[in-house]
């Protein structure tokens, strides 16, 4: 749904409505991304933001790395290309990224939603660092940071449906 094709090791953001799922480009179409198995692997259509939480509360769920094609991860909702923070850390080299990316598909990871996520996992590989701005928002503004989170990726998330419709 983005303008812009993404470029190999490039981070894709995309907007589920009350959270963010992340993946990195790795050619061909593909993305790998770091998923609870039927949780946020599909677009928001087929996953209520509910079941979505009540899964993931419970920190120690056992995650694992897919490869697939970006539309079939994106679906019907928006994404797009965030490489937010190569300002503030240097990315590795693209090819580097890719590979790295295509070596953990297929391995189970300790999933936790505050401390190691989608989107830990995506900027781990483009960066060697793991960062989560959303849990960053929850944890520098508590419930309400939580709030102005989820409200701000609705307006997001509106916004872009509105631009490419």
């Amino acid at each position: 749904m983005c303008k812009k094709d993404p470029e190999l090791g490039d981070l894709v953001e995309i907007f589920r409505g009350s959270y963010n799922h992340w993946a990195i480009y790795v050619g061909g179409g593909f993305v790998v991304h770091f998923v609870v198995p039927g949780i946020s692997s599909s677009s928001s259509s087929s996953s209520s933001s509910s079941s979505v939480l009540g899964s993931v509360t419970g920190l120690g769920n056992m995650g694992i790395v897919r490869k697939q094609k970006l539309w079939e991860v994106a679906g019907s909702d928006p994404w797009i290309i965030n490489n937010s923070l190569d300002s503030e850390h240097h990315p590795r080299p693209p090819a580097e990224i890719v590979k790295a990316a295509r070596e953990q598909v297929g391995k189970r990871l300790r999933y936790d939603l505050l401390k190691y996520n989608c989107e830990h996992f995506v900027k781990e590989l483009r960066y060697g660092a793991v960062e989560s701005d959303q849990v960053e928002e929850v944890q520098k503004g508590g419930i309400m940071g939580a709030f102005v989170g989820v409200a701000k990726r609705q307006v997001i998330r509106g916004v872009l449906q509105t631009f490419h419709n």
